[in-house]
């Protein structure tokens, strides 16, 4: 957890760049993103000369010349260690002449740091406020790997509370869930399709730090961490940046974020690769049959973007692969043809193994659709059993716009120990541990539950493989006492009596 302290620092200098014109919230933490990674270039050169020197060799990998450039002017006040001494005037004619120019070139090269800076620029021109920015991100303790990645996630919060671009934030406690519920391993290779700030990722990454330590003790493990197991694809330039410096904060060396429209291009490349996707796509769009991969139309002819994403998930999964999903309710029974199929391919040709309705103020204040996690496998032969549903009907917060908390910090997310009380506000911890039983004794749970399962044989009998929770769940009527009108009589008379004998206090009183 940062500190106040820290909080503090960041909101001022969010209010600086505020003050200062820049005032859209992606914006601001695009400005910040680019300085962190102008710091951290200065870092891993730092780290190549203190091996340089200790080991007696020329440096390795040098990211900064030595030297001069053609005009006299020296490579070294490029690094961050240089110019945060100069006045600010200096240091704003150095990093917007002299270091964005340098990272483009950085991007032009190729390199894994600079793909991301092919066209970056500094947005604003006040060198009062780059000072100040450049001097509260170098008074922040960025030695832990927790502090750098709880700094950024407060940062990309901000992103959320600022209004229309949440869109980009899937709320951090939905996030957790679905990486519980799916268990990454050290071997498995992950995907998000539609990274956005990349918080599946990150949050895969802190579950496998969290529960397989020891795979940084083991120097192929290790490798396969930093360089080979997370895969991010966005087409916005802005959230590919906002994105990779997420997972670099939180300690993942070499991530594979990069530009791709994942609808529109073939994915032959990397088909079959992945064994573990995890994604809240963009729902509610549409688009041209011309402009969408053919392989993708090949496994559902439609133009709708909740259900391409689907066919592309299993397109990109190997076999054996999993996927946890978030997808709009009309997935789950929408009576097109295309939406048809897609749910029979799930139930009938690979493993549908659940079914988690959200309840509709989990997007709030940015949508109020209704949506479910799809947790399914691909086979390709089929497989599905019997189908796991559950009802959340609360996530810790309010379901209203203001998404208040309902219950304190450490009773939040899908890892708390609540009391039953305390469950009626935060489902996600239930869900966790129901989900580990599916196979046991959540087959015995009546319909009436909150969770319970359904044979495929029942789903496919629908016809149309509907998978709405409504269509299965049994509601439990209390026995309603009525009374007879004699007994309504005698309230009554009971009810007069008293009133006459308050008037008559009444009265006395005035009397």
């Amino acid at each position: 957890m940062i500190t106040g302290e820290i909080k503090t620092q960041v909101d001022q200098i969010w209010n600086a760049f505020w003050s200062g014109g820049v005032s859209n919230p992606l914006s601001v933490i695009e400005q910040i993103t680019y300085l962190l990674f102008i710091k951290r270039l200065d870092e891993l050169q730092n780290v190549e000369e203190t091996k340089a020197q200790m080991l007696g060799i020329p440096v390795e990998r040098r990211i900064f010349p030595e030297g001069n450039d053609d005009q006299g002017r020296p490579y070294k006040d490029l690094r961050w260690s240089e110019f945060r001494n100069f006045e600010p005037r200096d240091m704003m004619d150095v990093v917007a002449d002299r270091v964005f120019p340098f990272l483009r070139e950085l991007g032009a090269e190729g390199s894994s740091y600079g793909q991301h800076m092919k066209d970056a620029r500094l947005g604003f021109s006040n060198a009062a406020l780059l000072d100040k920015a450049v001097q509260m991100i170098d008074k922040i303790e960025m030695g832990s790997r927790d502090t750098k990645g709880d700094l950024y996630e407060y940062m990309l919060g901000k992103i959320a509370s600022a209004g229309t671009n949440g869109q980009f934030r899937t709320p951090r406690h939905i996030i957790d869930m679905m990486v519980e519920l799916t268990k990454p391993t050290p071997a498995d290779v992950i995907c998000d399709p539609a990274a956005g700030t990349c918080g599946f990722l990150v949050a895969a990454g802190e579950y496998l730090r969290a529960n397989h330590p020891d795979l940084f003790r083991n120097e192929k493990m290790r490798e396969h961490f930093h360089t080979g197991m997370f895969h991010g694809f966005d087409f916005d330039p802005t959230m590919l940046r906002i994105g990779a410096m997420n997972l670099t904060l939180h300690g993942v060396e070499n991530p594979d974020v990069s530009y791709r429209d994942s609808l529109a291009q073939e994915h032959d490349g990397d088909a079959g690769t992945y064994s573990l996707i995890l994604a809240n796509p963009p729902f509610a769009g549409s688009l041209d049959y011309e402009v969408t991969a053919r392989d993708l139309q090949a496994i559902v002819k439609t133009k709708k973007t909740e259900l391409l994403f689907l066919a592309l998930f299993l397109r990109l999964l190997k076999t054996g692969g999993r996927a946890a999903v978030i997808v709009p309710d009309g997935v789950l029974f929408g009576s097109s043809k295309a939406h048809q199929t897609i749910r029979r391919m799930l139930v009938e040709d690979h493993k549908l193994d659940a079914v988690v309705k959200l309840p509709s103020g989990v997007f709030r204040p940015y949508a109020g659709v209704s949506t479910a996690i799809l947790i399914f496998t691909r086979t390709g032969v089929g497989g599905t059993d019997s189908v796991w549903f559950y009802d959340v009907q609360a996530d810790g917060l309010s379901l209203d716009d203001k998404r208040s908390p309902l219950l304190p910090d450490d009773k939040q997310g899908p890892k708390a120990t609540l009391t039953a009380e305390e469950h009626a506000k935060n489902n996600l911890p239930d869900v966790v541990a129901r989900w580990a039983q599916k196979d046991g004794s959540e087959r015995e749970r009546p319909r009436t539950a909150q969770s319970f399962c359904v044979p495929r044989a029942e789903i496919a009998a629908t016809g149309t493989y509907d998978l709405s929770l409504n269509r299965y769940k049994q509601v439990e009527h209390a026995e309603q006492v009525h009374e007879t009108p004699q007994a309504i009589i005698a309230e009554l008379k009971a009810l007069e009596a008293e009133i006459s004998d308050g008037l008559a206090k009444l009265e006395a009183m005035l009397g």
